[in-house]
């Protein structure tokens, strides 16, 4: 990572705008794509390894059946390294926002659900790991609100998803991170839908 002093980076970021302004006039086409690269490569710095601060393992719970492989390995990590784990829960807003008188209590069943989903994992990593996980329930779009809980938690070291089973791919959610990853400030794990918790104690 290059790192730069406050002179050249104001320097480069008075470059960036104007690069992006003249490519955005010369191809209107390419605006909005090269402004969203500008903006999604503006992420924090992770605080992990300074003082007072923990290394952070992030588990996304879809309640697809593999996820419970994403938080096995996660929680053994952080066990195993002293850090923590995060939970998150991402509700997908598209599916009641266009229902008109019925959406809050759409959006209600739907917190409810993400409270007592998340609650059931944790409850086993307590059980399991001695651990007591950090949950956090967001709306939205979920590779965006992956994104957005990175940014905010700056001890957040580690993304851990888990591959699905089906014949057609990996599943939704490690495809949509995968067409993003170069976004992210953190490496991103994937946990094969085939370990056995035996398996994940072996490489935890």
């Amino acid at each position: 990572m290059i790192s730069l002093g406050d002179g050249a980076a104001r320097r480069f970021q008075t470059f960036s705008h104007f690069f992006f302004e003249t490519a955005g006039r010369k191809n209107p086409l390419l605006a909005g794509p090269l402004l969203q690269w500008h903006i999604d490569r503006m992420v924090s710095k992770r605080l992990s390894r300074e003082a007072g601060h923990r290394r952070k393992f992030l588990a996304v719970i879809d309640e697809t059946p593999e996820c419970d492989r994403a938080v096995a390995y996660a929680s053994r990590r952080a066990k195993n390294t002293g850090g923590g784990l995060v939970l998150l829960f991402v509700i997908d807003s598209a599916d009641f926002q266009h229902f008109l008188g019925v959406g809050d209590i759409m959006r209600a069943e739907a917190e409810e659900r993400a409270h007592g989903t998340l609650n059931k994992f944790a409850a086993k990593v307590r059980e399991e790991q001695g651990l007591e996980p950090e949950l956090v329930v967001r709306e939205g779009q979920t590779a965006e609100e992956i994104h957005g809980l990175i940014e905010e938690d700056q001890d957040i070291a580690i993304l851990v998803l888990a591959a699905g089973a089906g014949n057609e791919g990996p599943g939704p959610l490690v495809q949509s991170i995968a067409g993003r990853g170069a976004v992210f400030s953190v490496p991103v794990t994937v946990v094969p839908h085939s370990l056995t918790d035996e398996d994940i104690d072996a490489v935890a």
